[in-house]
């Protein structure tokens, strides 16, 4: 096999990535050792500080309540030690992978791109990032791009022939210049001026093809009609006709850029990479699977027409930012000595329209630089469903054996009649074509779990394979982060419920993985798969401590005693260490604080009603369902949104609760100070300093709520009904402390 002759070009030689551990972690384990002291107080406090029975109901009650939640706490702050405990980074050495392979002895590699829905995915920013990853600087000829369309659309088709002719005139464009990004999108709303070595007449040359391409496409977008094939020098739009529907049309594949015979080279003479346009057949009473089932199809017409033996998915918002990420990916694959048990490398996701102090907390600095290197120490990196470079073998069953040994050179230099390999691939993207197979079981994305790409990798590391997290300096991929509050919590809801089935399932990483894989990374993935359970003690501190505080009731330790140490140093040493590590990450105060608020709502909103709807299902009285991401964004609402107003809108489940438990506080904080400073003066709040803070904190979150509530008339506040639901809620609860 090929790999035998790979391993022998490559014996002895230097490694092609460096595996190194951050100096920092002495410090690290020193302070979560005083934490874990602190939470044991705590335990003991609460254990042994419950309130006789008969004192008082509501105490009592309150007392026990507490303990529960911060046993709870404390279990969950253990879990989340895994993600910090062992970090590791990673240096790659293209130079080496280059002068060791050279260009022929690259492997093929094929690139997914999933579209959904033309209305809430722009065909433009589908189009740029397709245009993105069609630019790598690899070469092109053992490059292949697909776009799965579910929604079988002409007009995607339309748009997907159309920028195979700019990719003409993009792609040398983009090589001569060494542009960065490589999405026209991006780059264009970048070069204010000039690329340092292209002309100014050949940078206006380039932004005139690509307005004049916008226009095309979104022409079509607004009219519906499709030009007359001369015109628009399309293929063949003979598949579609008017009884089409997003839900209900055949199976379609085209190759529209073929390298041996069809629109095979570029306005300079050189091969382009191979495009094909697939759409899956969908029938209304067949199963679809959402995007595994369009993912499962792709890997499939991918095996007849290119069959490369590296595979990237991208979602279609998620362009490419770096043009040698493909090398980079292939410096782990290719390592003989190191990455022969490599299944998949997966690079962080990042965004490119979020703005400076953002209201949502969108940058994930602290996720990407810190927590996921420390999964990636325990050999595996979830997953993510896009900007992920997989063996090919890896989503086919393969279990890793010491013998496994890779055909790189497959795939490449295939010369098959394009309308045959066409034939041939819309015949496995039927919609019974995986009846009675173990397609979504065994073989390819998994289903039956609105969270199937992190089940799939935990399956994949369940079969011997390890998984590679990288993060170089210039991000390898940019996306779109929601900008609204409903999207975002939506989002999370649809997230942590996939999360929490996957860990109340056979496939929880403690059942799957026992054995398999190590027990810290089965930690990793059960912090996140417990986001939704640990809702519940987050709601109840949220309530209990300030519904005690307006009926005079003390449930903390009062400010004299010693026992308020403990209670005191794991939340300052806690909040200060986040903030550090913010800071430490490029994040501004005001970005952390944003993002403590959004770890709040989402707690007691997404999380929830994620664990409220698990459970719903597991009894039987509620289904799952899915929910895409919207890409459109309102231009009102985007001001807004730069403006630093968090967008609300229409009348929402979560926007009740969110609405509840700021007015809530806010009356507890208002009556509770007032009652104890006209009553007792200063000295009453010993007893009740620590609820006073805990109410003060949760109210001052909850500033924008405030602002939505009372003093905004945009589109973007909250409906005076949702304040009306509200204060009847806040109303029974007070009634709870009288």
């Amino acid at each position: 096999m090929a790999g035998s002759s790979f391993s022998a070009v490559a014996g002895g030689k230097p490694p092609l990535f460096a595996t190194e551990k951050p100096k920092r972690m002495v410090a690290y384990r020193l302070y979560a050792g005083t934490i874990f002291a602190g939470i044991l107080l705590i335990w003991v406090y609460r254990a042994t500080h419950i309130p006789p029975r008969d004192s008082s109901s509501l105490g009592w009650r309150a007392s026990l309540g507490l303990l529960v939640a911060e046993v709870l706490f404390g279990l969950y702050w253990v879990l989340t030690l895994s993600v910090r405990w062992n970090p590791i980074l990673r240096t790659t050495f293209k130079d080496r992978l280059t002068e060791r392979y050279g260009e022929d002895q690259l492997p093929g590699v094929d690139i997914f791109v999933c579209t959904a829905d033309p209305a809430l995915e722009p065909l433009m920013l589908v189009i740029s990032t397709v245009l993105s990853v069609m630019a790598y600087d690899y070469p092109p000829e053992k490059l292949n791009v697909y776009l799965s369309d579910d929604a079988g659309s002409a007009a995607t088709f339309y748009a997907l022939c159309e920028a195979s002719e700019f990719a003409k005139h993009w792609i040398p464009f983009c090589k001569n210049y060494k542009v960065e990004p490589r999405s026209p999108a991006a780059y264009f709303a970048e070069a204010a001026t000039p690329h340092d070595a292209c002309s100014p007449q050949e940078l206006l040359r380039m932004k005139d093809l690509y307005r004049d391409l916008t226009d095309r496409v979104n022409s079509v977008v607004h009219s519906g009609k499709i030009p007359e094939v001369p015109e628009c020098n399309c293929r063949d739009f003979s598949e579609w006709n008017e009884t089409i529907t997003s839900e209900d049309h055949p199976s379609i594949v085209q190759i529209l850029i073929d390298r041996n015979k069809r629109k095979a080279v570029d306005v300079d003479g050189n091969v382009l990479p191979q495009l094909v346009y697939m759409a899956r057949e969908k029938r209304p009473q067949e199963k679809h699977h959402f995007k595994a089932g369009s993912l499962n199809a792709l890997i499939r017409a991918s095996s007849v027409i290119s069959n490369s033996p590296v595979i990237l998915n991208v979602d279609c918002d998620m362009y490419s930012n770096n043009s040698e990420s493909i090398r980079d990916a292939l410096c782990f694959f290719l390592d003989v000595e190191q990455g022969q048990d490599i299944g998949f490398v997966q690079y962080p996701q990042n965004f490119d329209n979020v703005v400076h102090n953002d209201i949502y907390g969108n940058p994930i600095n602290v996720v990407n630089e810190l927590d996921h290197p420390c999964l990636d120490g325990w050999g595996g990196m979830c997953y993510y469903g896009t900007g992920c470079f997989h063996r090919r073998e890896t989503l086919c069953g393969q279990i890793y054996s010491k013998d496994y040994k890779e055909d790189w050179a497959r795939g490449v230099g295939t010369a098959e009649n394009a309308d045959e390999l066409e034939r041939m691939s819309k015949a496995l993207v039927t919609c019974t074509y995986e009846h009675d197979t173990l397609w979504g079981i065994e073989k390819g994305v998994r289903y039956g779990c609105p969270l199937e790409d992190v089940i799939t990798g935990l399956q994949i590391q369940c079969r011997g394979w390890r998984s590679v997290y990288y993060n170089p300096v210039r991000k390898s991929f940019l996306g779109m982060a929601p900008t609204s509050l409903g999207q975002i919590l939506i989002q999370h809801k649809r997230w942590s419920e996939g999360f929490l089935q996957i860990s109340l399932s056979n496939y929880s990483p403690f059942i799957l993985g026992h054995g398999k894989i190590k027990l810290g990374l089965q930690m990793g993935y059960s912090v996140c798969g417990f986001w939704a359970l640990n809702s519940f003690p987050t709601f109840y501190y949220a309530i209990i401590p300030s519904l005690c505080f307006l009926g005079g009731v003390s449930v903390f330790p009062e400010i004299t005693s010693p026992w308020i140490i403990p209670f005191g140093y794991v939340a300052v040493a806690a909040y200060s260490c986040s903030l550090a590590e913010s800071l430490q990450c490029g994040d501004t105060a005001v970005e952390w604080w944003n993002a403590q608020r959004m770890w709040f709502f989402r707690r007691t909103t997404s999380y929830l009603l994620a664990a409220i709807d698990t459970i719903g299902e597991m009894l039987g009285v509620s289904e799952s369902g899915f929910d895409l991401t919207v890409k459109v964004n309102d231009s009102e609402a985007l001001e807004r949104y730069k403006k630093g107003k968090m967008e609300f809108g229409p009348i929402s489940g979560m926007f009740v609760i969110l609405s509840t438990i700021a007015l809530f506080n806010l009356v507890c904080m208002v009556v509770g100070l007032g009652r104890v400073l006209w009553r007792e003066g200063a000295e009453g709040l010993g007893p009740l300093f620590l609820q006073a803070v805990l109410c003060v904190a949760i109210v001052a979150i909850n500033a924008p709520v405030y602002e939505a509530l009372f003093f905004r008339k945009d589109s973007g506040s909250l409906p005076s009904f949702v304040t009306l639901i509200s204060m009847c809620f806040v109303s029974s609860l007070c009634l709870q402390a009288i």
